[in-house]
This record gives structure tokens, C-alpha cells and sequence, in this order.
């Protein structure tokens, strides 16, 4: 009888604490998923999502601390950083690179890095996730300092790339949030901040790009949205700084004018040129009867936040 090669320690290990995690546990209820109409699974995915929501909800208290320190820092000049492997990568990379049009931040100021590099957006890069090292590195090459914030994100929250990166990082004197799915994880320990989500066993076993996958889209928009408008990014829930760098967002910029302002749009468009295309500026023209010079300086002394600017002019 042919001998079977014996199994790796370090695979019965981490099968073992794979086993441990709600993100990766088994449902025999779902068993024979595959059997059902495409309405009923259609139907049961969505069930499914309903859990999300209320999940994020029970985590609120800690998502919040941590973007007011985020806030804190990037106010002084800080960047946010976005570290994860795999579907987490990308949901960091993908929320990174929403922040320039939509805040009209530098794309420097959020940056969103995955295990393997950009070519690990569109495939699988073979071990990067496994390497403490090579977040390390990746921090290193963009010489994260105290005033930095770094988010690791992991599902399982086990995911050695993104602990390397909060335990690098923290060294470093940054500040550091670990967004995971599961309870006790050692990514949440190794953070300063730590964000659990925990919305429960996925569809399909393991599955992270689903339920997880949806929890930390959600943290994430919540993350970049809220700090961003602790920057003054926003007036009220008006865009202010977006970036028009297309027809849509031009004709969008006038009609944040509009809402900001009521004004008609012969003096919006003069506004727009005057301020040089900038949303914020336009707006307090028109409502604080100002030039454009005015404006600008206005709002370099309000340090960008549009409502102090206004206070200021009456």
C-alpha cells in the first residue's frame, strides 16, 4: 500500500483556526442551495444581506472613535491608508480612489494598498497575503509617520498582511484601525482601534466577498465619508469640493451652487469662473457678496470648512 505524504503542521494548524472563525463556519441548513430555483436563492442571498446593516450598527461606537481620531490627523496633514489582501485590498483600493473626485483630495492624502500590488486587483498574486514583511515594506516606501492613520482589513482578521501593516504601522507612531469580521480577532488586538463586524457564517463557506465583503464597504464609506466631512469637504450634505472633471460633474457642480445659494444662474455661472470652477468658493461669493480673493482667504483662514467661512464674513 502506497504510503499518503503527511500533513503539514502548519496546514492542520490553520485549518483548525479556520474552523474557529464565524466567517468561515459551515451551514447545513444551505446544503443544497444549489438545488433551489434562481428566485429562491436570489430570494435567500437577500435575506441574508439583511443582516449586514445591523451589524455595522452594533459597531458604531467604535467606528466612530476611530474617525474622529482619523480626523484628527489628517487635519494636522496626515494620510489615510488602506492595507488589505484579496477582497479586503480591493475594497480599501476601491474606496481610496473614490476620495479625489469626490473630495477633490490629492490622491496622496487616501491611498488604498493591496497584498501583491495594483496586479493583485484583477488577480490573485500567490502567497502576498501570507507576508508581516511585505506590509512593512509597502509602509516603509511611503514613510508613514505619527500623523498617519492605517487601516488594516482583514475578514477573518487573521490575515497576516494586514496585522503586519497595524503592527508596523503602530510602531511607527501612526495611527492604527484593524476592520475585521469576526469577534477576538488579532487584527482588532493589534490595532489601536479595533472594528468588528460580525454579520454571521456566509451563503457560500468562506465565502468573504459576500456578507464581509458588504460589512467593510459600508465601514469604509463610513470611514472616508465622515472624516472628510470633519475636513470640511462637505456644507451640509452638499459636495463642496468635488472635483468637475467630467460634463456630469460639471453640471453637477452648478447644481450644488444652486442648492448652496438659490441663486440664478447667470450669477452662478459668473460665481464659477470667478472662483475658478471651485464649488466652495462659488458659493460663499454669492452668499457672502464677495470677491473671489475674499473667498479664497476666507477659506484658507477657516482651513477649508465653508460654514466657518460664512460665520466669519458676517
Amino acid at each position: 500500500m502506497k504510503e499518503q505524504p503527511a500533513v503539514s503542521t502548519t496546514y492542520s494548524e490553520l485549518r483548525a483556526q479556520l474552523a474557529t472563525l464565524t466567517t468561515e463556519a459551515f451551514r447545513p441548513e444551505l446544503a443544497e442551495i444549489d438545488r433551489l430555483s434562481t428566485l429562491e436563492i436570489a430570494r435567500t442571498m437577500n435575506g441574508e444581506d439583511q443582516s449586514v446593516p445591523a451589524a455595522v450598527a452594533r459597531a458604531l461606537p467604535a467606528i466612530a472613535a476611530a474617525i474622529d481620531a482619523t480626523a484628527e490627523r489628517m487635519a494636522r496633514g496626515g494620510r489615510l491608508l488602506y492595507l488589505g489582501a484579496g477582497t479586503a485590498g480591493r475594497l480599501g483600493v476601491l474606496d481610496a480612489s473614490e476620495c479625489p473626485p469626490t473630495f477633490n483630495t490629492d490622491p496622496s492624502r487616501v491611498v488604498g494598498l493591496i497584498a501583491g500590488g495594483p496586479s493583485a486587483m484583477i488577480q490573485a498574486v500567490e502567497g502576498a497575503e501570507d507576508s508581516k514583511e511585505l506590509a512593512a515594506a509597502d509602509l516603509d516606501a511611503l514613510g508613514v509617520g505619527p500623523d498617519d492613520t492605517v487601516v488594516g482589513i482583514s475578514a477573518s482578521g487573521r490575515t497576516p498582511y494586514a496585522i503586519g501593516a497595524v503592527e508596523h504601522a503602530r510602531g511607527l507612531g501612526a495611527l492604527t484601525i484593524g476592520l475585521s469580521c469576526n469577534a477576538e480577532s488579532a487584527l482588532a488586538a493589534a490595532a489601536e482601534h479595533g472594528i468588528e463586524v460580525v454579520a454571521g457564517p456566509e451563503l457560500l463557506t468562506g465565502s468573504t466577498r459576500l456578507k464581509a465583503g458588504t460589512a467593510q464597504k459600508l465601514v469604509l464609506n463610513m470611514i472616508s465619508t465622515i472624516t472628510m466631512i470633519r475636513l470640511g469637504k462637505t456644507y451640509g450634505n452638499l459636495m463642496v469640493d468635488v472635483r468637475a472633471s467630467n460634463e456630469k460633474l460639471r453640471a453637477r457642480s452648478r447644481r450644488i451652487v444652486a442648492l448652496a445659494t438659490g441663486a440664478p444662474d447667470e450669477q452662478i455661472e459668473a460665481a464659477l469662473t470667478a472662483a475658478g470652477g471651485e464649488v466652495k468658493n462659488a458659493i460663499l461669493i454669492i452668499l457672502a457678496d464677495v470677491d473671489a480673493a475674499t473667498a479664497a482667504q476666507r477659506l484658507k483662514d477657516s482651513r477649508g470648512h465653508l460654514r466657518a467661512a460664512l460665520h466669519t464674513a458676517t
